[in-house]
C-alpha cells in the first residue's frame, strides 16, 4: 500500500490544489480509522522517513492484532494513508492540504524532520486537524501557539547538550577546568540542527568552554573536509556535529579518510546513518544522542519492554543492526492516537484533540505527557557511545549501561 501511495504523492506535485475542493467525510470507514501522513520516501530525508514509516506501520500491525481501537463499544482497525513529500517542506504543506481537503483525513501523523513539520503544522492548525508527530524536534515548533500539534519526542536543544556536560565531567576527573576545553562545531543550516547548536552553545557557556570552529555544512551535506582540515590543525578537545543521516554519514566517512583524532566526537543520527556497518571500527568512540534505547527500563502492555520492541522491529524489517530511535518514536505516536481515541470515546476532532492534550501515557519508548505547547515534558534524552561496534548508553549516569570510553583513540 505504501509504495502505490508514495507514487501517487509524487504525481500530486503536478496538480493544482484548488480552494474549491469539496471536503469528503472523515476517514472512519466501516471498521477502519485512517490516519494520514506526508512523509519522505525520497529526497535527502528518505532514510529517516522510511525508518519512521516502518515504525508507524509496525504499531498499526501490533495494535490491530491486539484488537484495534475501541470507541463507543465498537472495535476499529487502524490504517495509514501516505504520500511522499520528497523531503521538500513546500510539498509537505501541499500534500497535507490534499489529505485534508480531498481525502477527508482528520487525524494526522507527522512527517520526518523539523523543516517539514514546520510546513505541516500551519496547515493542520488552519483546519483544526490534530497531528501527533514524532520526528520534528525543533523547539521553535512549540513557541507558535499551536493547539493541534503534539510531539512525543524530546526537543532538539537537548540532543547534544548532554555531551557538553559529559565533557565537563571528564575534564574535572582529569584535574582540568571545563573552561580549558576547546570545541569545534559543524552543523547543517536547517531548523533542527540550528536548535541543536543553540542547546550546545548554551551549555558551553555554562561551563566556559571556548568555540574554536563554528561552521555550517554545505547544502547538499556531501563534504565537510574544509572543517576537518581546520580540526586537524587546531586540535580541539571536542568535535560536535549535526546534519541528519546524510550529514552523519559524510562526517563519519571523511573523519575516517582524514584520520581525525579528537578526544570527544559527538554527532546526531548515528543509528539512522548506519555508521557502524558502513565505517566499521573507525566509528568507535562516537557519542550519539538518542531519544530511546533498547536497554532502558520503559515498558507498556502493548509492546512490552524496550528490548522486546527492539527484537520485534528487527524481526519484522530486514537490515537493521540497531533500531533507529526514529522508528521507536513513530510507533509511540500511533500508540498516542489509540489512547486518545479510546479516552475521547469519540471521533469528533475537538474531543479527540482535548484527549490528546490530556495524554499521560507510559510506553516502551518512555513516558508521554504534553505541555500546553504540545511538546513532551516527561521523557529525557540519553547519550550512547559506539563501543566495539555496539551502541551503549553512557549518560546520564542514571540510565548508563556502560562506562564511557575516553579519550577516543582509533587506529585507522
Amino acid at each position: 500500500m505504501r509504495l502505490s501511495k508514495a507514487i501517487a504523492g509524487i504525481a500530486v506535485g503536478a496538480l493544482a490544489l484548488a480552494a474549491s475542493v469539496v471536503t469528503t467525510p472523515a476517514k472512519v470507514e466501516g471498521n477502519k480509522i485512517i490516519l494520514g501522513s506526508a512523509i519522505s520516501f525520497t529526497g535527502k530525508y528518505s532514510t529517516n522517513g522510511i525508518h519512521a514509516s516502518n515504525g508507524y506501520d509496525l504499531a498499526v500491525k501490533v495494535i490491530n492484532a491486539a484488537g484495534g481501537v475501541t470507541v463507543a463499544g465498537k472495535s476499529y482497525m487502524l490504517d495509514i494513508q501516505y504520500y511522499d513529500d520528497e523531503s521538500t517542506p513546500a510539498r509537505t504543506a501541499q500534500l497535507l492540504e490534499r489529505l485534508i481537503k480531498q481525502d477527508g483525513i482528520k487525524y494526522m501523523l507527522g512527517p520526518y524532520s523539523s523543516a517539514t513539520t514546520k510546513a505541516a503544522a500551519p496547515v493542520t492548525e488552519k483546519y483544526k486537524i490534530p497531528m501527533v508527530e514524532a520526528e520534528g524536534a525543533s523547539r521553535s515548533l512549540f513557541t507558535q501557539g499551536y493547539r493541534h500539534l503534539f510531539a512525543v519526542l524530546s526537543t532538539s536543544e537537548q540532543y547534544l547538550a548532554s555531551s557538553i556536560a559529559l565533557a565537563a565531567e571528564l575534564a574535572e576527573k582529569e584535574g582540568r577546568s571545563p573552561s580549558s576545553l576547546r570545541a569545534a562545531l559543524v552543523f547543517e543550516n536547517d531548523p533542527f540542527s540550528l536548535d541543536v547548536r543553540a542547546g550546545v552553545l548554551d551549555d558551553m557557556k555554562q561551563y566556559g568552554i571556548k568555540t574554536v570552529i563554528d561552521d555550517k555544512m554545505p547544502r547538499d551535506l556531501s563534504d565537510i573536509s574544509a572543517t576537518l582540515t581546520k580540526v586537524k590543525a587546531l586540535r580541539p578537545d571536542l568535535l560536535i556535529l549535526s546534519g541528519h543521516s546524510k550529514g552523519a554519514a559524510t562526517a563519519a566517512r571523511q573523519i575516517k579518510e582524514m584520520q581525525i583524532q579528537v578526544p570527544i566526537i559527538a554527532m546526531t543520527h548515528c543509528e539512522a546513518a548506519k555508521v557502524i556497518s558502513k565505517f566499521g571500527s573507525s566509528s568507535n568512540g562516537y557519542l550519539c544522542p538518542t531519544q530511546w534505547a533498547e536497554t532502558l527500563s520503559y515498558s507498556d502492555n502493548l509492546f512490552g519492554s524496550a528490548s522486546t520492541y527492539d527484537l520485534l522491529f528487527k524481526g519484522t524489517y530486514e537490515g537493521y543492526k540497531n533500531v533507529p530511535y526514529q522508528a521507536a518514536q513513530a510507533s509511540a505516536a500511533v500508540m498516542v492516537w489509540k489512547d486518545a481515541f479510546e479516552r475521547a470515546n469519540s471521533f469528533d476532532t475537538a474531543k479527540v484533540r482535548d484527549a490528546l492534550a490530556a495524554t499521560n501515557l507510559s510506553t516502551f519508548y518512555g513516558n508521554i505527557k504534553f505541555s500546553s505547547a504540545g511538546n513532551n515534558i516527561a521523557k529525557p534524552m540519553v547519550l550512547r557511545q559506539i563501543q566495539n561496534g555496539k551502541l551503549n548508553v553512557v549518560a546520564p549516569s542514571k540510565w548508563a549501561s556502560h562506562p564511557v570510553q575516553y579519550p577516543r583513540k582509533v587506529k585507522y
